[in-house]
């Protein structure tokens, strides 16, 4: 047992080490691609040369605010799939991205906030109303909510919040013009306020979770049997809601909707480390910013000088990766 451990905490070290050279790798490749002695230079002793300035004043907030999206997704999307026990739950299919995007049209269209800065605090109350909502007619009827309950009705959530989102839009063309430069999903362009208007509601987020993580492992082996255990079943779900609302709300609000990282990564990570929480967790945020990472990188790079948004990039791999992913589930069904 003791060596299974070993293994998968060796695993942790590696993927703490993939995240040390997406980093770096995010600070040097671009359109301008800079030495790694040059980043280091910049970063440690500053300089005024041209290297230096675009180190500091765009590629280090851009890396920054990459992490900390790869973060709140991929653990969002984690705590999601454990206490729905849905293995396609994410923040985008249950629709509390929808609800930032609501709040972000909401800002634009009625309220004429024009910069990125004052979107983030009206995507955290989309993404707050949006999660509440869903989880107060999950809870209605017989069984309180459900992981069936809880995924349909983030499934009918998602599809009515897109369809206010079409309405505002398709009537206020200016709303629209300005609207889609933040619904692509990009973590260009974004500077250090931004972080630190996010940081302190992910940190709140990850300390949320980890500390139910236990809860997580006990929901994941049956309603019944977590009872039975002493858990109170709803104050965990609500509890693990409010986790991923905040941290999903942390990170649509700094870049926008991004689809596939809160899907893909938890079942990565789960392969890796398996199903116990209190590993799965921390994996699957080491992994969540080497996705966003790599997949901007990979932006910057293949239309020179120009880019490709990340929120596309994630979801070109992501769409492969879930066709593969049912298949899977329908092969195990069978």
């Amino acid at each position: 047992m003791s060596g299974v451990v070993g293994h998968r905490v060796g695993r942790l070290a590696a993927a703490l080490l993939l995240l040390s050279l997406a980093v770096l790798l995010s600070l040097a490749v671009g359109s301008r691609t800079i030495p790694p002695s040059a980043v280091w230079d910049a970063l440690a002793h500053g300089g005024t040369t041209d290297d230096a300035q675009v180190v500091r004043s765009l590629r280090v907030p851009r890396t920054v605010i990459g992490v900390l999206v790869g973060i709140a997704l991929a653990v969002a999307g984690t705590v999601l799939q454990g206490i729905t026990r849905n293995p396609i739950a994410e923040p985008g299919i249950l629709g509390i991205s929808q609800g930032a995007s609501l709040g972000v049209v909401c800002a634009i269209a009625f309220l004429h906030v024009h910069t990125l800065t004052g979107y983030v605090w009206y995507a955290f109350a989309g993404a707050g109303i949006a999660a509440v909502c869903i989880y107060a007619v999950a809870s209605g009827g017989r069984g309180g909510a459900s992981p069936v309950k809880l995924a349909l009705a983030g499934a009918a959530m998602n599809a009515f919040l897109a369809s206010v989102v079409s309405a505002i839009l398709t009537t206020n063309a200016r709303a629209l013009d300005e609207f889609r430069f933040w619904d692509v999903g990009s973590i260009s362009g974004r500077d250090a306020t931004i972080a630190g208007q996010v940081w302190p509601f992910l940190l709140a987020g990850l300390l949320l979770v980890l500390a139910m993580a236990r809860g997580l492992d006990a929901l994941a082996l049956g309603d019944d049997i977590a009872r039975g255990l002493g858990r109170n079943v709803a104050l965990l779900r609500a509890t693990g809601a409010l986790g991923a609302t905040v941290l999903t709300g942390a990170a649509v609000a700094a870049a926008g909707p991004i689809a596939f990282v809160g899907l893909a990564v938890p079942h990565i990570a789960r392969a890796l480390v398996g199903p116990g929480h209190r590993l799965l967790l921390p994996m699957a945020a080491l992994l969540g910013p080497v996705m966003v990472l790599l997949a901007d990188i990979l932006g910057r790079v293949v239309v020179r000088p120009s880019e490709v948004p990340v929120a596309v990039m994630t979801a070109l791999a992501g769409v492969p990766f879930l066709i593969v992913l049912v298949r899977r589930k329908a092969v195990a069904a069978a």
